[in-house]
């Protein structure tokens, strides 16, 4: 009887808006034929947008975690999901995109632990670094994006074509700077990163850091995992739920799939939320299916094969000031429908 194969696992980490789903995305459509991938997706928000920014696709296995990090808060959920995850679609390979604000820490602590021993092996930590982010004190010593690029391998800078010169030479700098060395550097313009990148990775030589407080008092929820399943809401009744951690609050909105929206007023009215506000959502429009996504104020539009719903996910440092949230009620009372 042949043993079964060690699956590869490359977690690609970075912090809130730096690209990482765009960068996955990339290495998807590089598949070889034949090789059967899973792509496990936790994320900070309520309602788990990000899983309905993935096309489905036969040979590419896509599973949403929403509502924490990876690290802590649904531990307890991520070793059955994985074990579930791996059981039953038999990857060949694994990708883990923990949330924005998560701390990788528990996460290789579970995969290194005695469950996984001779399951998987965890390949170059890829931390996505947005070069503009450099100029933001808040962000810049946060303790989640500092431990995400001391704990990566390797380090993709993203953005490139949004930042200047000036970023770009800095994050370089900055990059190169840490110590040890990262086995590479690598600037991506439009998330493009080269599958082999991946395919001849080395095993993960980053050991884990410890698990800050801050993470560590964050309270699970036992019915976290059931949130991205749960039937739509009736119509014109959509659900809102809220979530506050790490210094950023989340607010999540689903619409049954029937309530159309207007797509030119829905933009309008998500361009005027904050610069600061990071968001997704997928949407069904008089334009057809659309996924919207926004970081740094920059809005793209894009088709989406995802029908179970309308659902928007808006993410915002605490403290910010309170208008944004009008906005968001002005969406969810219906002022961008059709």
């Amino acid at each position: 009887m042949t043993a079964p194969s060690i699956i590869p696992v490359h977690i690609i980490t970075g912090f809130l808006g730096s690209g990482k789903t765009t960068l996955i995305h990339s290495l998807i459509k590089q598949k070889p034929v034949g090789e059967k991938w899973a792509i496990l997706v936790n994320e900070f928000g309520q309602i788990g947008i990000d899983q309905a920014m993935f096309d489905s696709q036969e040979d590419v296995v896509v599973k949403g975690l929403p509502g924490g990090c990876l690290c802590c808060q649904l531990a307890f959920v991520l070793q059955a999901t994985l074990v579930n995850l791996l059981a039953r679609s038999k990857p060949d390979r694994l990708i883990i995109e923990p949330s924005g604000l998560g701390h990788p820490a528990g996460l290789l602590d579970l995969l290194r632990g005695d469950t996984f021993q001779n399951v998987v092996n965890v390949r170059d930590i890829i931390t996505t670094l947005d070069p503009r982010r450099l100029d933001e004190p808040r962000v810049r010593t946060h303790g989640t994006f500092q431990d995400q690029l001391t704990i990566a391998d390797a380090v993709a800078i993203t953005m490139v074509d949004q930042a200047t010169q000036e970023q770009l030479d800095h994050a370089q700098q900055f990059t190169e700077a840490l110590w040890p060395a990262r086995k590479w550097i690598r600037h991506t313009q439009s998330g493009q990163l080269p599958l082999s990148l991946l395919l001849e990775s080395g095993s993960a030589a980053a050991e884990s850091t410890n698990t800050p407080s801050s993470h560590q008092q964050l309270i699970a929820s036992p019915g976290l995992e059931g949130n991205f399943f749960d039937l739509p809401p009736p119509p014109g009744k959509p659900r809102c739920e809220t979530g506050s951690a790490l210094g950023y609050v989340s607010t999540g909105i689903r619409w049954h799939p029937a309530e159309c929206f207007n797509l030119d007023r829905l933009a309008a009215c998500l361009t005027g939320l904050p610069k600061q506000a990071r968001i997704k959502g997928v949407f069904n429009t008089n334009s057809g299916w659309k996924r919207i996504n926004r970081a740094d104020g920059a809005l793209s539009v894009e088709d989406s094969a995802w029908r179970q719903d309308s659902r928007l996910e808006v993410i915002t440092p605490e403290g910010h000031p309170a208008e944004y949230k009008d906005l968001i009620v002005s969406i969810k009372s219906s002022g961008a429908h059709l």
